[in-house]
């Protein structure tokens, strides 16, 4: 069992250890679709996705139905309701949240926190004051169940997939990965704690993992891209 650094707001994201750590530094506290066969991304799940930044005009946002932007501190209950958002379509880990329960800033307010490449899924809790968002894309409310057509490959350095509308469940294998740059995690939600990992790894050379049916999410990050072989 891993040991998760806390990050401070902001912060780059720490090398993932094996174990009940996960990917790209979340911290611990509280616990898109594309047709079978083609190579896919929850960004490319996106309807109506904008091929201009997160800067884009009132269209852009109207077609991805957004909830918050991608810049801000948003109080929980007033600014933002509790629930689950996706953001999609970031690059080069410059994407960064923060789940908070108060706004101090001081590291013992962090109830969870990651730095995003691709697609990030956060479950705001009732409980949470604060929720922090600097360099994302847009953020979108996610409806409870998933749906969509999941598809049977995925970018190795997507982000997070939600299983039964993203991807679908089964084996799926990643090669040619080197240096153990290839993290993968099962996840079974979306509040990024300690407790929300099923099962993750780092992995040299070739990886292989079955993503169950009761799984919520699987993440990726720094892995050559996967594809389903049962």
């Amino acid at each position: 069992m891993g040991i998760k650094v806390k990050l401070g707001l902001g912060a780059v994201v720490g090398i993932v250890v094996i174990g009940a750590v996960s990917a790209n530094g979340s911290n611990n506290g509280d616990s898109g679709s594309g047709d079978n066969g083609k190579d896919t991304s929850a960004a490319q799940h996106e309807s109506g996705k904008k091929a201009d930044t997160k800067k884009g005009g009132t269209a852009d946002k109207a077609a991805k139905k957004v909830a918050f932007e991608g810049d801000g501190d948003f109080q929980v209950g007033s600014d933002i309701k509790p629930g689950t958002y996706r953001t999609t379509g970031n690059t080069d880990g410059m994407c960064y949240w923060a789940r908070a329960k108060d706004a101090s800033g001081e590291m013992d307010s962090l109830i969870a926190n990651d730095n995003v490449s691709g697609t990030s899924y956060v479950t705001v809790k009732a409980s949470d004051k604060l929720f922090q968002t600097k360099d994302c894309e847009d953020w979108e409310a996610v409806d409870a169940k998933a749906s969509g057509s999941p598809a049977t490959r995925m970018k190795g350095d997507g982000g997070m997939y939600r299983v039964g509308a993203d991807i679908a469940p089964g084996t799926y294998k990643s090669s040619g990965n080197a240096d153990d740059s290839c993290y993968w995690e099962r996840d079974k939600d979306a509040s990024h704690s300690m407790n929300s990992i099923v099962a993750n790894n780092n992995v040299s050379g070739t990886a292989v993992v079955t993503i169950g049916a009761g799984d919520a999410y699987f993440k990726t990050a720094g892995c050559g891209d996967w594809k389903k072989t049962g």
